[in-house]
């Protein structure tokens, strides 16, 4: 009974993939379109221009590697772009799996970065993770209530029944970026960049301390959740 809600709910979500192999964006709409989501595509950028200038898309999968005008130059030219338009989110989606070409891609705005090859489920996943969050960016989040605790993303303070609990500045840091984020993914050196942390060694010892701190079994997290290959989520209640 919960597959067709859940394509339902798809279907409302317009995609816009634009890849200049023909067989990977023919492939890609057919499974997306097969997911239930609404999906037009483009062979390059001139033709997503087109596309974006008549019609609103909930999320963009770009390819880098086009000619002529690459996905790059799409993105800083639809993120200068007002209104709606311009924050709809974007997946980079490249054979280019360079660390450098993946801060160039969210430096210049994209929401996430997938190497090819990949696995077409693991796009879908990624994307239903944005679309969760872009839905909850409007959702008051200054204070997260995860069971006993509550934590105040303003001024950085968490507490237990009305109780404070201290907070280390980097630990209060990453708490509120989860809690911005709540119900999504945050990759893992996504977090570590927070605090400078490359390897990201810092960012797993600050999870432990706060599940320590906010869950009731801390070896058994509810709140702060571990997403495996990815990184880290919150799910308040």
């Amino acid at each position: 009974m919960t597959q067709p809600t859940a394509l339902a709910e798809a279907a409302q979500r317009h995609l816009l993939v634009v890849d200049d192999d023909d067989r990977i964006r023919e492939l890609l709409k057919e499974y997306l379109t097969g997911k239930g989501f609404r999906v037009s595509a483009a062979a390059d950028a001139a033709g997503a221009r087109r596309l974006l200038a008549s019609l609103r898309f909930d999320l963009l999968v770009l390819d880098v590697m086009m000619p002529g005008e690459d996905g790059f130059s799409l993105t800083r030219w639809l993120r200068a772009r007002p209104g709606a338009a311009g924050v709809a989110p974007v997946i980079i989606l490249t054979a280019r799996g360079q660390p450098g070409d993946r801060i160039e891609g969210l430096r210049l705005g994209a929401d996430d970065y997938l190497a090819k090859p990949f696995d077409p489920e693991e796009l879908v996943l990624r994307i239903e993770a944005i679309l969760r969050r872009a839905a909850t960016a409007s959702i008051d989040v200054s204070r997260i209530k995860l069971g006993r605790c509550l934590f105040d993303t303003a001024r950085g303070e968490l507490s237990a029944d009305g109780e404070p609990i201290r907070l280390t500045e980097s630990e209060a840091h990453l708490l509120k970026v989860l809690a911005t984020a709540s119900n999504a993914a945050v990759d893992r050196y996504d977090l570590a960049g927070v605090n400078s942390d490359a390897g990201g060694r810092a960012v797993d010892i600050q999870v432990t301390r706060l599940r320590r701190k906010i869950e009731p079994d801390p070896a058994n997290p509810r709140y702060l959740r571990t997403v495996r290959g990815r990184g880290y989520m919150l799910t308040p209640d």
